[in-house]
C-alpha cells in the first residue's frame, strides 16, 4: 500500500481532486479537518485535555466542544493555538496511523491518502510515501475562495499568509499537479500519476494519453 499525502494551499483544489481519485483507484481517504473533528469526541484523550484546556464552558448542550467557542476562546488568548495544536496534530496522526495499519491488513485498498494544509509544518514528510502539491494561481485561489465561501479579500489575504509559499510546498513535495486549468487538464495529470492503480478502463485511457512521453511520467515514484 502506497501512502500518499496532499497538500497545498487553501482554494487550490484539493478536494475536487480527491473526490476524483476515489471514484478512480481502490483507496481510503482522510481529510485531517474531518479526523479533527472526530478525535475531540466526548470520552476521548484529545476532548478532555481541551476541556481541561479551555474550559468547561466550551462544550455544548449535548457535550460536544462547540467549535465557535473554542475558537473565540483562542482569539481572546492567542497563545492558547499553539497548545490546541499540540492536543489536536498528535491524535490526528496517531488516528490516521491506525487507520493506515488498518487498510494495510484489510487489503482491499492499494492507495491511502492524506489531506491537508499543513502536512509538511506537522512531521508528514517521515511518514508518507509521496507528498503531493497541489497548486493553482494565486488569483484564481482568491477568486475560487470569493465565489464559492464567499470570503473577504481581508480573510483570504490573512489565510494565505499564514501557509507555506509555493517555493516551500515546491521543495517538499515529490510532485506536482497545476489545478489552474480545466478539470480534465487536472485529471490527465492524475492520471499519468497514478496509471498503475487506475481501474482497467481508466489505465487503457491513461496509458494512451501518455504516448510520446517519457515512461517514468506516468509511474509513481
Amino acid at each position: 500500500m502506497r501512502f500518499i499525502g496532499i497538500t497545498g494551499g487553501i482554494g487550490a483544489g484539493k478536494s475536487e481532486i480527491l473526490h476524483y481519485i476515489g471514484q478512480h483507484c481502490r483507496c481510503e481517504i482522510y481529510l485531517a479537518d474531518e479526523v479533527a473533528h472526530l478525535v475531540k469526541q466526548p470520552g476521548s484523550r484529545a476532548y478532555r485535555e481541551l476541556v481541561q484546556l479551555l474550559g468547561q464552558d466550551v462544550t455544548a448542550a449535548d457535550g460536544q466542544i462547540d467549535r465557535a467557542a473554542m475558537a473565540d476562546k483562542i482569539f481572546a488568548k492567542p497563545e492558547l493555538l499553539e497548545q490546541v495544536n499540540e492536543i489536536i496534530h498528535p491524535a490526528v496522526k496517531e488516528f490516521l496511523l491506525e487507520c493506515l495499519e488498518h487498510a494495510k491488513k484489510a487489503g482491499t485498498a492499494e492507495l491511502f491518502f492524506v489531506e491537508a494544509a499543513l502536512l509538511i509544518e506537522c512531521g508528514y514528510l517521515a511518514l508518507v510515501d509521496e507528498m503531493w502539491y497541489i497548486y493553482a494561481d494565486k488569483e484564481i485561489r482568491r477568486d475560487r475562495l470569493r465565489s464559492a465561501r464567499g470570503y473577504s479579500e481581508e480573510k483570504i489575504s490573512q489565510i494565505m499568509s499564514r501557509q507555506l509559499s509555493e517555493e516551500m510546498f515546491r521543495k517538499n513535495c515529490d510532485f506536482v499537479i497545476d489545478n489552474s486549468g480545466s478539470l480534465e487538464n487536472t485529471y490527465r495529470q492524475i492520471d499519468r500519476r497514478l496509471a498503475p492503480f487506475l481501474r482497467p478502463a481508466m489505465a487503457q485511457a491513461a496509458s494512451a494519453d501518455c504516448a510520446g512521453t517519457h515512461e517514468q511520467a506516468c509511474r509513481p515514484k
